[in-house]
């Protein structure tokens, strides 16, 4: 994953209501908080791979 592509992950994460994302390269990791609704993770996958590419979420 490159800078680039922390700002694709992080632009579609926070395109979901309520959700502020931090992404970073090291370590690979996103920081996701929830204002309003939490989503799931089969949600934030969802809106990674429409908007982001194919990058995949682990807890």
């Amino acid at each position: 994953m490159c800078s680039h592509c922390v700002m694709h992950v992080q632009k579609a994460l926070e395109s979901l209501p309520g959700v502020k994302a931090v992404v970073t390269l090291e370590p690979a990791q996103a920081v996701i908080e929830f204002s309003d609704k939490e989503y799931s993770m089969s949600d934030l996958q969802s809106v990674i791979a429409d908007k982001a590419g194919d990058y995949i979420l682990q807890n």
